[in-house]
């Protein structure tokens, strides 16, 4: 999905390979690709890493200290030399949601039409929204096409624009956080409906797609932070949180003599994130009436916390549905024949910005 790339078109010269570049609130992670003109080839890396976000600058994905995020945005350049960059836009702050319209409706005024419908999804003055949409393929209703939006307060967006250009960067495109998870993790192939889960460090993200295009978002207030917090009351609380990440990556969820404190601390905190994803799934299949094909059939997750040990387990055992640790590297290349030089336990902290990276620019 282009989604919010119409809000602020770039001309033709501007069509050029961007660096994907994913703001948090607590880091900025950026990744590109090598420019290749030949698409069928696999992709080199060319360059990536992370900055950190200061606690205050950015939360929930609202930017509260504009002159801050500027500067280290013109950090970020100073380290990539780069221009063109593709931005995440944060997850909680969007409102994604389907209507539809008649096929035979000049695409021209499509637009307009979706203005009507923001009314009766989005609690913002229409005034106030920047949205974009993609209209869904093969939908079974020859009268009627699907339709998917996604939108955000025209403010949200501003602050991210204007951190951008006051950096000296070029923001080629504006992108919902699980659409770009969904560009690099979910097979081009792949049918039905997948559940995107995105640990992260102070919340968990959450994304539901089918086919390929991002259908809902919604957002956990509970990321990797809660689990290293729920660690220092059973072990020593001057534990480094290098050290408590050793711990959750090597003991995390197994349930064995000399980890069961660390498995008690840690799944308290792991099965309200259980429960709150079971709660969001039977929400979307009452919503879609059970359709066979919107039925969620697999979970993917992704994000630095993902790599607690034992997570995927514990949700396909009680939830029952299949749950994966994904691979970032799933539309970039093939794994038997490149060996990334970012490990696996780091690579799934990249999985936005290798979206973004990804994004055809056109």
């Amino acid at each position: 999905m282009s989604v919010l790339s119409r809000i602020l078109p770039p001309p033709i010269y501007m069509a050029v390979p961007s660096v994907g570049v994913d703001i948090s609130d607590t880091s900025l992670k950026y990744f590109s690709f090598k420019p290749t003109a030949h698409e069928d080839r696999e992709r080199e890396l060319q360059q990536w890493g992370d900055i950190d976000i200061p606690s205050g600058i950015v939360e929930k994905g609202q930017v509260h200290d504009l002159e801050k995020l500027v500067s280290i945005l013109k950090e970020f350049k100073a380290q990539t030399n780069s221009e063109f960059i593709n931005v995440s836009l944060p997850e909680e702050r969007a409102y994604v949601f389907e209507t539809e319209v008649r096929r035979n409706i000049p695409m021209k005024e499509i637009r307009g039409l979706l203005e009507f419908k923001l009314e009766e999804n989005v609690p913002i003055p229409s005034k106030d929204v920047l949205f974009d949409y993609e209209i869904l393929p093969n939908h079974h209703d020859e009268k009627t096409a699907q339709v998917v939006v996604v939108a955000y307060a025209r403010e949200t967006i501003q602050h991210y624009y204007d951190a951008c250009i006051e950096a000296g960067l070029r923001p080629v495109s504006f992108e919902v956080e699980a659409q770009a998870v969904a560009r690099a993790m979910i097979p081009k192939d792949i049918k039905g409906t997948t559940m995107l889960v995105d640990f992260g460090k102070t919340r968990t993200g959450i994304g539901i797609v089918f086919d390929g295009y991002l259908l809902n978002t919604s957002t956990i207030d509970i990321g990797g932070e809660a689990l290293s917090q729920a660690l220092r009351k059973v072990v020593d609380p001057n534990t480094s949180e290098a050290q408590l990440t050793i711990l959750k990556n090597t003991q995390g969820l197994i349930r064995e003599v000399d980890s069961f404190s660390v498995h008690n601390a840690l799944i308290a905190i792991i099965s309200v994130i259980k429960d709150e994803l079971v709660t969001r799934m039977q929400y979307w299949h009452i919503r879609n009436n059970n359709q066979d094909d919107r039925r969620i059939n697999s979970i993917v997750l992704c994000g630095g916390s993902s790599n607690l040990k034992g997570l995927s387990s514990y949700l396909t055992d009680s939830i029952g549905i299949p749950c994966v640790q994904g691979n970032v590297w799933e539309n970039s290349f093939s794994l038997d024949h490149n060996i990334p030089p970012i490990d696996r336990n780091h690579s799934f902290g990249y999985a936005t910005a290798i979206g973004l990276a990804l994004r055809k620019n056109l």
